[in-house]
């Protein structure tokens, strides 16, 4: 069955798994690149001669553009912007790789700015197809589309570690490639699938709906981001830094860290279709901040099974929230989803400038111990979620 012949509001069809592959690898391609900023980081410091401070606020400059993510999303409901989701990954592979290029802090900022677009094109309306293809199992959908990104993020690392090895930072350009073959096989699988929403109110958005989803979904994030936010950007500057790895080494970590994501993100919202969203993502909470807490204070070889533990846990919640924004706001799913890509990417950008000014401030082993206990604060907030439609749960 093809995407295009699946009608986008039956929800008695089966779920597409095929149509749900496709753009999920669409996602690993794209996300493998829009990872290598992390592994990048102790090279850029070291090339730039940056504080950890400014080295945190070049991850800043790729959130920027998640202003327009609503706006992005406004329109996928309305007009057919596959073409966003079709030619990111080659544009932000292009990019990402130019970056051991830039000969200043000015020029990388503009890249990384440009990268942010780039990727905030791709997240607003890809959730957006899934819901559509995904029937009544929208988390499942979500979970196999969000462990394609995981799964990317695992492998960025690696990616990185090799082409700095092979060729220097200045050499990463090579690697785009990956990234145009990606787009060409996603261009003829999707290039008559439209993200758009067929319901006739789709022009209508209900505030009051929205409110009641994003008000209290936007004190969740900002707590339970906080463990994921310092992870992504940190971790290598930290196990170089203050555990004392070698690079090759802290970029292996980070990969199985994502790696395990992939267990979470395929775990995480089909988990949620069965037990429900509140409570997938109440333990979610409380065993990835167990698992920071043991990553924080071990050390050896005990370090990777808490990685695994850590990136299981933790990487998990994103689908379930998703799942949760798209079964909620069905009239305006790609809307829902740039709002959602909104908010993350935003508070993404305040907890990655205020983690990196505490570490510059009392260093980077006890800002993140901070965080992780502050992170709890998120578990009372997730009970004040909408549940989720009895027609909707599986």
């Amino acid at each position: 069955m093809s995407v295009e012949s699946i009608p986008a509001e039956d929800e008695s069809h089966e779920i597409d798994t095929s149509s749900i592959l496709t753009v999920s690898g669409g996602h690993f391609v794209h996300d493998t690149f829009s990872a290598f900023l992390s592994p990048l980081l102790p090279r850029l410091i070291e090339k730039l001669g940056l504080t950890l401070t400014q080295a945190g606020d070049l991850a800043v400059f790729v959130q920027l553009p998640s202003l327009l993510s609503v706006l992005i999303g406004y329109m996928a409901d309305r007009v057919s912007v596959r073409y966003l989701v079709i030619f990111s990954p080659a544009v932000t592979a292009t990019l990402i790789t130019m970056l051991g290029l830039t000969p200043s802090y000015a020029a990388a900022a503009i890249l990384l700015f440009c990268v942010g677009i780039s990727v905030m094109s791709f997240h607003a309306p890809a959730p957006a197809i899934i819901a559509q293809i995904s029937a009544n199992k929208v988390g499942r959908g979500m979970s196999i589309f969000m462990a394609g990104g995981e799964l990317g993020r695992s492998v960025g690392p690696l990616l990185v570690g090799y082409g700095v090895t092979q060729w220097g930072i200045e050499g990463l350009w090579r690697l785009m490639i990956f990234g145009w073959i990606a787009s060409a096989i996603l261009f003829f699988r999707l290039k008559d699938v439209s993200a758009k929403s067929k319901r006739k109110d789709a022009t209508k958005i209900d505030k009051r709906a929205f409110f009641r989803v994003f008000a209290p979904l936007f004190g969740v994030m900002v707590f339970r981001s906080l463990v994921v936010n310092g992870l992504s950007v940190f971790m290598v500057v930290y196990l170089e830094s203050e555990v004392g790895l070698q690079f090759w080494l802290a970029t292996v970590l980070l990969a199985l860290y994502e790696l395990a994501g992939v267990g979470g993100a395929l775990s995480g919202g089909t988990m949620s279709d069965r037990i429900g969203r509140k409570q997938t993502m109440i333990g979610a909470i409380v065993f990835s901040a167990f698992f920071m807490y043991l990553f924080l204070n071990v050390s050896g070889l005990l370090i990777l099974p808490v990685l695994m533990g850590l990136g299981l846990t933790a990487l998990s919640v994103t689908p379930v929230i998703q799942a949760l924004v798209q079964e909620q706001l069905p009239e305006n799913r790609a809307t829902a989803s740039g709002m959602f890509i909104l908010f993350a990417f935003i508070i993404r950008a305040i907890n990655i400038r205020v983690i990196a000014m505490m570490g510059d401030s009392i260093g980077l082993p006890s800002t993140l111990m901070t965080v992780t206990v502050i992170s709890l604060i998120a578990i009372p907030l997730v009970l004040t979620l909408p549940d989720a439609p009895k027609q909707k749960r599986a």
